[in-house]
C-alpha cells in the first residue's frame, strides 16, 4: 500500500496496518507468530512455510487492490481494508485446512523447514 495517499504515515501506522492483515489472515498478531516460530529477530516472512508465504502475499496484493478502488483517506479506513483484505487469505486458509485436514499456521521456522528439505 503506498502510505502517502492513502493517510498512512510512516513506521507505526504501517506497523499496525501489517499487523491488522497478519491478524486478518491468520489468527495471530505478527508478534504472536514470530512466537510462535520461535524468532527473535529473524525477519518472520523469511521464516514462512511456502503456504504461509502464499497467502500472506494474497492478503498483501489484495488489500493493496481493495484501497486502490476504495481510495481511503483516514488511518481508521485503511485499518478497516486492512481487515478485509486478510480476512479473504484468511478465508482461504481455513478452506484448505478444512480439505486437507491439516493447520495451516505452524511452528516451522528457517531452520526447521532447512533440516526437512534436507533429509
Amino acid at each position: 500500500m503506498n502510505g502517502k495517499n492513502r493517510g498512512v504515515k510512516k513506521g507505526l501506522e504501517y506497523a499496525i496496518l501489517t499487523d491488522e492483515i497478519t491478524r486478518a489472515w491468520t489468527g495471530y498478531s505478527t508478534k504472536e507468530l514470530k512466537n510462535l516460530k520461535g524468532l527473535k529477530k529473524e525477519n518472520l516472512r523469511d521464516n514462512m512455510t511456502n503456504l504461509e508465504l502464499v497467502l500472506n502475499m494474497l492478503a498483501e496484493a489484495t488489500t493493496t487492490e481493495i484501497s486502490k478502488e476504495k481510495k481511503p483517506k483516514t488511518f481508521t479506513q485503511s485499518k478497516k481494508i486492512a481487515q478485509e483484505g486478510g480476512t479473504i487469505a484468511g478465508n482461504t486458509r481455513k478452506e484448505i485446512e478444512e480439505k486437507t485436514g491439516k493447520k495451516i499456521i505452524s511452528e516451522q521456522n528457517a531452520k526447521k523447514l532447512k533440516k526437512d528439505n534436507d533429509k
